[in-house]
């Protein structure tokens, strides 16, 4: 939980301080290069730890164990959304879960600020970078431009070159062509269900609207969430009348999801398996277990696929010296999206009010991330922890 930024954290902590995984320079580039990408960033890097491991067999793998528990949540709050008090959603049980990402961003700052931040350039591109991710958060071009201009800015200076010349590797094609025909596939086959008036087409469309989203998406799930709320949502209403099959989800129930998603284990993205089973639940429970199948499928697969295929590129393009000058800049990006990310989240937490609350949200921040410095206290643990505190305060 805490998003893509907060996610580094924990990888930081389990896949390079405790396990020894990947190094430091090599998760800041894979973190880099996966927010030049649509889809899901933080799962995209995660997929590549694996990659790097156990290649594609290891790497799917990892992306399966990494979206069950938040899928599985996701996917049972559409079964369970009509049958609670809704009341119950609001509990204060979640209400140190924003200064716990605080605190996970705040680690992930300190772990990282030393491996990308050594002269003058990164430390003006850390600074531009981290005002650029607060002021223009919720744009979702923003991440992809500042990488790009972090590199060039690197790449300004002709002194740093590659030291170590690497042998272009064979690009494998298969999963790039396999992501363009499920794209054009489901594309024709949607619209010729929607046209045709195909009965029980909803499965169909709704694998096609969701397919779509996941490829085409940048800026991570809170850009995710306004796109399935306008497609699922605002969308349906004005076209409900002339095609009354059309996919449609409540859109309190939507906006219940869209608050919970944000409160769980897991990436963002999975509020798919949320909106898959909403928008089948009028078919039936079995077709609503394949709506949160298919929701969770098809916002994932473009991601894989496009990670597994453009990162054996990136590894032929670092070779060349303006690539291999880029990477100072892009590694300072991160930081400064991380360290940007860290005061956008806190604007919202009340830590400066004379109020007990704001002394806790505080502590908790401050605790969180010593917890993740000097302890070896798994980050699951730091969760239940807060949530446990919420319940009980």
């Amino acid at each position: 939980m805490g998003g893509p930024q907060a996610h580094l954290a924990m990888m930081l902590k389990t896949f390079v301080r405790e396990r020894s995984y990947v190094t430091e320079q090599e998760l800041m580039e894979y973190s880099a290069f996966c927010q030049l990408l649509p889809g899901a960033s933080s799962t995209q890097t995660l997929t590549l730890i694996g990659y790097k491991r156990g290649g594609v067999p290891l790497a799917v793998l990892t992306l399966i164990i990494w979206i069950i528990p938040g899928c599985t949540l996701m996917g049972a709050l559409s079964f369970l959304l009509h049958n609670i008090d809704q009341t119950a959603l609001g509990t204060d049980i979640f209400k140190f879960i924003a200064p716990m990402a605080a605190g996970f961003l705040l680690y992930a700052c300190f772990t990282a600020f030393p491996v990308a931040i050594k002269n003058t350039i990164t430390w003006v591109i850390v600074v531009l970078s981290s005002a650029m991710t607060y002021f223009f958060f919720k744009l979702p071009a923003i991440f992809p431009v500042l990488i790009v201009a972090g590199g060039i800015a690197t790449n300004l200076s002709l002194k740093r070159i590659p030291q170590v010349e690497q042998k272009p590797r064979k690009i494998r094609w298969w999963n790039f062509w396999l992501f363009g025909i499920i794209f054009i596939a489901a594309g024709v086959i949607s619209e010729t269900a929607k046209n045709d008036n195909w009965p029980n087409r909803k499965p169909i469309n709704l694998f096609e609207n969701t397919y779509r989203m996941g490829s085409l998406v940048f800026g991570g799930g809170h850009v995710l969430m306004p796109m399935m709320y306008e497609q699922f949502s605002v969308r349906p209403e004005a076209v409900k009348k002339r095609d009354p099959n059309v996919v449609q989800i409540d859109e309190n129930d939507m906006y219940t999801g869209m608050g919970i998603v944000r409160a769980i284990p897991g990436p963002v993205f999975s509020i798919a398996s949320f909106t898959g089973g909403m928008a089948l639940e009028d078919m039936g429970t079995e077709m609503q277990v394949v709506g949160c199948i298919i929701g969770t499928v098809a916002i994932f697969l473009p991601s894989a696929l496009l990670v597994l295929f453009f990162f054996p590129i990136w590894n032929n393009l670092k070779k060349y010296a303006a690539v291999y000058r880029s990477l100072e800049g892009i590694n300072a990006v991160v930081v400064g999206i991380m360290i940007g990310s860290t005061f956008y989240i806190m604007k919202d937490i009340s830590i400066i009010e004379a109020k007990t609350i704001s002394l806790l949200n505080v502590s908790v921040i401050i605790g969180t991330c010593l917890m993740l410095l000097y302890t070896r206290i798994p980050p699951p643990i730091i969760v239940a922890l807060c949530l446990l505190l919420g319940y009980l305060i």
